[in-house]
């Protein structure tokens, strides 16, 4: 299962043929100077929660694609109203059997606000189930006992957890959600992007190390095996 990296939180991972893109944040992200987003497909774009840092690129990457912009019903509802039809609504606790498997929208801890100013629903995160592989996206969130329930749904072959602090979990708290949802190998998201966020990222991976665990930092850009 490959996972491409766009930096912050936007990333790719390609299931079953479908190119599935997360979190579009890349022409205004400085250190994402690297990718052409106009190179970008996605036959689906998950979106985690409404804040600009995970959709200022969704309108125009989705209205190129013709992908499908999954995500709360409220975050659609407002995609629908930008002129993109192709939504799929879902809200927390629900899922849905894709036709590259199956996604559980789960609890995140955070806020969700639109860029007009709009209510963007509940953030959520993201338990994908396949043929491939099962994998974990956190979307941006606080740790929480709510992570204790991943493995009793899926057993992780690798999860993507965001380690920058302030805004959401830490590479501190980030090592508990992965005992949490028995996972080893972590693909950290969600740091560096600002100065709110800039980690020591030989520091985080040590944290994760010393805990048995493994801490991926892929470079903007670079495409890597996520299960291993």
């Amino acid at each position: 299962m490959k996972f491409t990296y766009y930096g912050h939180s936007s990333f790719a991972v390609e299931v079953k043929g479908k190119k599935i893109v997360f979190d579009p944040f890349i022409t205004h992200n400085e250190l994402a100077k690297s990718i052409d987003v106009e190179r970008i497909e996605a036959d689906y774009i998950f979106v985690s929660h409404g804040h600009a840092d995970h959709v200022a690129d969704l309108m125009a990457l989705a209205r190129r694609t013709g992908a499908t912009v999954v995500g709360a019903y409220e975050l659609t509802e407002w995609v629908q109203k930008q002129g993109h039809e192709k939504v799929h609504p879902m809200n927390t606790g629900g899922k849905w059997h894709f036709d590259f498997g199956t996604v559980k929208c789960t609890v995140a801890h955070h806020s969700s606000g639109l860029p007009d100013g709009s209510y963007g629903g509940n953030p959520m995160g993201f338990l994908f189930m396949t043929g491939e592989g099962n994998f974990y996206y956190s979307g941006d969130t606080a740790l929480t006992f709510d992570m204790e329930l991943i493995p009793r749904w899926a057993k992780l072959d690798f999860a993507v957890l965001p380690v920058g602090d302030n805004f959401t979990m830490g590479a501190d708290d980030a090592v508990i959600a992965a005992e949490f949802i028995e996972c080893q190998r972590i693909i950290g998201v969600h740091y560096d992007t600002f100065g709110y966020i800039k980690i020591d990222k030989a520091a985080a991976q040590q944290l994760f190390e010393e805990a048995g665990l493994t801490l991926l930092l892929p470079g903007i850009g670079e495409t890597i095996d996520a299960i291993g």
